[in-house]
């Protein structure tokens, strides 16, 4: 049976995206498009007001002739001889029309070829009593001024008059200069573009590089690096970035393969023992105080076993919880830290009185965080100064308040660590002195990584000195 159609996936289709050389070209094009046809705008207005301002000079000339004319005007009579009397106004302007109108709106005079019919629109305020003008009619547009003029007749109302020029050449110059605008701004566009295309194409080599580096880093090969001096300014930092994102992811893979390698070591040495024991138990008959000696044998080791598998884990939980901070702590809670050292001190009680150690405590503080982590952090510091106190020594714990962080120091005495260990001291599986370690038959090596993972979880720093015989671990911490 087939399944039904709506039972099939779809797929999104993937939106194809512009890649960053493209997008650049695109921009340099459209930038001097803009650019260019803001700037034949502004052109335009410019040549259309100086028109203006030519045809004006030309019409006001024109109607001050046609003024001269009618004050010569001394009677109705002469009104009949106003075209020969305006011929003069009209020398050297073959394309200019008159009108007057009377005051009653009949019109005493037009010119042949002029039509003062349509829509006028005024252009600019009126200057020296006239009003230019623009309409269009029966296809053809026309620029006029229109202003009143008195005759010489006594008494007799000022009549209208208006001059004007068909400024069809202007239209024609205007449409040329546009065709030539956008013929200019398409090419120019055409040639930003290829400019566009090459300048980020140059620009954006460096990236080019920068990524076939980048794949070259393998799991093999993390000690690629970026040459921060062979790209620009402005791709120096990111190279910069990523060179310490490498360094540091370096420094992670190869603390990994030492982990890997410590974790085998560490793990054959009780497995090898339970193999050994178990095979030469299995060898021969033998009674049963002798298989009840090498089954607590094994289960020493065994319980070493348990003991490196559970530190194991709480390290990877603590990893997981520094890459996601909202698991930080599973508790969070105020914290006295000299309560909880107290009861530390009567837990160790009977280590102090066999070693011939004491404990100190001083100071006050408190704390926000998991009570069980901060007590396994201070248990981790305490198990670790009483190892290698001497007897009569003193384990002395301080709680201090150094501005707005709380101090606690474990201060022991006994062999002074080298100073090339002090850096490796928190590392997993680290030993400044192995022989004696596996000898005594105590810790996993794991007891100051999964103190650092703590206090990092409280958002606080541990740090070590060693010298003259004295050994001190200091954790910082926020207060309450």
């Amino acid at each position: 049976m087939l399944p039904p159609t709506d039972s099939v996936p779809v797929v999104p289709a993937t939106r194809a995206r512009l890649s960053l050389t493209a997008r650049l070209t695109l921009l340099f094009a459209a930038g001097s498009c803009v650019a260019l046809l803001a700037l034949g705008t502004l052109i335009s207005g410019l040549i259309d007001r100086h028109f203006e301002d030519l045809d004006r000079e030309a019409l006001q000339a024109k109607l001050m002739g046609v003024h001269h004319a009618l004050a010569r005007v001394d009677g109705t009579a002469d009104l009949a001889h106003l075209p020969h009397l305006l011929s003069d106004a009209a020398t050297g302007h073959h394309d200019l029309i008159v009108q007057i109108t009377g005051p009653d709106g009949r019109v005493l005079l037009a010119s042949r070829g002029g039509e003062f019919a349509g829509t006028q629109t005024p252009i600019g305020a009126p200057r020296d009593g006239a009003q230019l003008l623009e309409w269009s009619a029966q296809g053809r547009n026309y620029r006029g001024l229109v202003a009143d003029m008195a005759t010489a007749i006594p008494g007799a109302t000022a009549l209208r008059v208006a001059v004007a020029v068909d400024i069809a050449h202007h239209q024609v110059f205007m449409d040329a200069r546009m065709r030539t605008l956008w013929l200019f701004v398409a090419g120019a566009a055409l040639t930003t573009g290829l400019l566009g295309w090459f300048a980020a194409s140059r620009g954006l080599a460096p990236l080019k590089t920068m990524r076939a580096r980048a794949e070259a880093v393998t799991a093999h090969k993390l000690d690629q690096r970026l040459d921060t001096e062979a790209v620009p300014p402005e791709l120096a930092d990111l190279a910069a970035t990523l060179n310490a994102m490498l360094a540091r992811l370096e420094e992670a893979f190869q603390r990994l393969s030492h982990f890997s390698s410590d974790i085998a070591h560490e793990l054959r040495t009780p497995v090898s023992n339970l193999m050994t024991q178990t095979q030469v138990s299995l060898s021969r008959p033998r009674d049963v105080a002798d298989y009840r000696a090498i089954l607590e044998s094994n289960a020493e080791e065994l319980e070493r076993l348990a003991r490196m598998i559970a530190d194991m884990l709480f390290l990877a939980q603590a990893d997981n919880a520094q890459a996601n901070p909202s698991q930080r702590l599973a508790q969070h809670e105020s914290v006295d830290l000299a309560a909880e050292t107290r009861a530390l001190f009567e837990f160790y009680e009977a280590l102090v009185e066999d070693r011939g150690v004491r404990l100190e405590l001083h100071g006050q503080a408190q704390v926000q965080g998991d009570r069980r982590m901060l007590r396994r952090a201070l248990s981790n510091l305490l198990s670790n100064a009483l190892r290698y106190t001497p007897a009569g020594g003193c384990v002395q714990v301080d709680l201090l308040h150094a501005g707005h962080q709380i101090e606690v120091r474990v201060d022991n005495p006994g062999p002074t660590i080298a100073p090339e260990h002090l850096p490796h001291l928190f590392e997993r599986f680290y030993r400044a002195d192995p022989a004696r370690e596996s000898a005594s038959g105590e810790g996993t090596g794991l007891g100051l990584a999964i103190t650092q993972a703590i206090v990092q979880a409280h958002g606080g720093q541990i740090a070590v000195t060693s010298t003259q015989g004295h050994t001190c671990f200091t954790i910082t911490l926020s207060p309450t």
